[in-house]
């Protein structure tokens, strides 16, 4: 059947299973957006308030549920306004596809109004990328689009198509495709075969023969599916297990194993721990900097064992001994049904002596962060799904929530993207209606995307969003005090506004909180309400995070407030 370009994005669309779109209309993509009027009953989409919002709310999307993330905008600014959100998906490997339409193809080159040639913009920072300037090749080029971005190491892939060829016809030719994950199965059972008999075996013998091991997870665990996997093999070589921002959920943060996050602002038990074992076995991590402090003197101590998807990242940033290349799922299943039962009760009962001498504190006595954050974590129970912006709240999210389960973390790891966290929730919120979502704030990054707050209240979408407001930007102003003999330049926000009101001005209900006391009724009215909510939370604005490893120094040499006063 003959049907145009932008018809058959949509027809693509629901071959991939895509049941929301997340963007924002202009001039270039009016065909697109008159077949997603057409087809409003098969295709839901969101309008956010700004395109980079879109692109966050499908990142969110697609981190909730492992589906891939849909983001759409038109030409010149649109488009340029989706680069940090897609950069911010790239950084973490999230599968998600842009659709940007652009000038028509006669007009492609020549400065034309609102033309950007957006595929070179995102070269760097997408998978993948492609211009379709033939209406016969956009079926293909999307269905190879969403198979780019959810197989292998996962990521965003931009699709940019001239305004023209949005309107051109072709025959279309329907595909019953597979659904996503039964190409990633396959994938799975490709990469597996490659797998040499012998590397396995040497990773067993090297497991068998270590008197302390220590687990280490990534986000390629929550990425691939791998948390039972994870589980399984934890508990059959009896290994302490530390994990990665990116890596929180895909091992239950209530298990006696687990001993907390590992870099500049893990616990001490996991940092200690990790430069004392004798082997470090690396699932689906990347050796990011603030994980590994001082890359001559990580885990020094010991050999290191990496698995990953993406060979590029094997003896990247930290010198390996063995690695193992492939789908993390597979891997573990094959090591744990060869490695015998391990017993490593001596080493765990060192690092439980770590674990009762260097507990993650906080003042009890005022209203802080942390508090917040636990009462948020003993009232979901850990089964919430938090977003965050970044900085001193964003830390303290990954210290004081006990993660139980992958895929309830969202949260800008590697780019480090102020203004992430709201788009991500309602993202997150759209997929997992039945779930709480928090998005956790300061009140720096509010600012830079409190307008979807007003996306939120248009859907009634109930997201709760918590503001840590401090009135300054406090993980900068952290720095300045501990490094810069507290020089605070720019990073003070008193100002006029009342996070309250504008939220209420943008239909939202809203709180101010400024006692340790009034925290939990708010919260449990919060969750109760089934509206959007904005809770703006009073804290002093020198609370730092801590534990703490000071930029290139090694883990052993985190610090506390304590070690600083003494």
């Amino acid at each position: 059947m003959q049907l145009t370009g932008a018809r058959i994005i949509i027809e693509c669309l629901k071959e991939q299973e895509v049941d929301t779109v997340f963007g924002y209309p202009g001039g270039a993509i009016l065909n697109v957006y008159d077949e997603l009027y057409k087809n409003s009953s098969d295709i839901n989409h969101i309008l956010t308030s700004h395109e980079q919002g879109a692109a966050h709310s499908a990142d969110g999307y697609a981190r909730a549920t492992g589906k891939v993330g849909v983001c759409m905008a038109t030409s010149g600014p649109g488009a340029t306004n989706l680069v940090t959100g897609i950069a911010t998906a790239y950084m973490d490997s999230i599968p998600m596809v842009a659709i940007t339409c652009n000038v028509a193809v006669s007009l492609l080159g020549k400065d034309s109004f609102q033309e950007i040639d957006i595929t070179g913009v995102t070269m760097p920072i997408t998978k993948h990328n492609f211009i379709v300037k033939d209406v016969k090749e956009l079926a293909d080029t999307i269905r190879k689009a969403f198979y780019i971005a959810n197989t292998g190491r996962k990521g965003p892939v931009l699709i940019d198509i001239p305004k023209d060829v949005t309107a051109s016809k072709t025959e279309y030719i329907p595909q019953k495709k597979e659904a996503i994950t039964q190409l990633l199965q396959r994938e799975s059972k490709k990469d597996g075969n490659l797998l040499e008999e012998d590397s396995i075996n040497k990773i067993v013998q090297l497991i068998e023969e270590s008197k302390k091991p220590f687990v280490f997870v990534g986000g390629g665990c929550i990425l691939g599916n791998a948390s039972r996997q994870v589980r399984e093999f934890v508990e059959k070589i009896d290994a302490p297990v530390t994990d990665t921002l990116m890596g929180k959920g895909a091992f239950d943060g209530s298990n006696p194993y687990y001993f907390g996050m590992l870099g500049m602002h893990g616990t001490k038990p996991a940092n200690y721990g990790v430069s004392e074992c004798d082997l470090l076995i690396v699932l689906g991590a990347r050796f990011s900097d603030r994980v590994y402090g001082n890359a001559k003197k990580f885990a020094s101590n010991g050999k290191i064992i990496h698995i990953d998807i993406d060979p590029v990242e094997i003896n990247k940033n930290i010198k390996v001994d063995y690695s193992l290349i492939g789908d993390v799922c597979n891997i573990l299943e094959k090591i744990t049904a060869k490695v015998t039962k391990q017993s490593h009760t001596q080493w765990l009962e060192h690092l439980n002596e770590y674990r009762k001498k260097f507990p993650l504190t906080y003042n009890k006595e005022v209203l802080t962060g942390p508090y917040i954050i636990e009462t948020i974590s003993k009232l979901t129970n850990g089964n919430a799904i938090i977003a965050t912006e970044v900085g001193q709240h964003q830390m303290w999210t990954a210290q004081f929530y006990t993660y139980k389960h992958p895929r309830t973390l969202l949260t800008s790891g590697g780019l480090g993207t102020m203004g992430y966290g709201l788009g991500a929730a309602i993202g997150a919120k759209v997929a997992c209606p039945q779930k709480h979502v928090f998005n956790i704030a300061g009140d720096g990054c509010f600012r830079m995307n409190m307008n979807e707050i007003a996306t939120a209240t248009r859907y009634n979408i109930p997201i709760i969003q918590v503001v840590m407001n401090n009135q300054v930007l406090g993980m900068v102003r952290q720095w300045q005090t501990l490094f810069y003999e507290k020089r605070y330049s720019h990073t003070i926000l008193e100002d006029k506004v009342d996070f309250v009101k504008l939220a209420e001005a943008m239909g939202a209900k809203a709180y101010k909180i400024t006692t340790k006391e009034e925290v939990e009724p708010v919260l449990k009215e919060a969750m109760a309400s089934g509206v959007p909510v904005v809770i703006d939370c009073h804290i002093d604005r020198d609370d730092k995070v801590f534990p703490m490893v000071a930029p290139g120094k090694a883990l052993e040499e985190c610090f506390t407030e304590e070690d600083i006063r003494s």
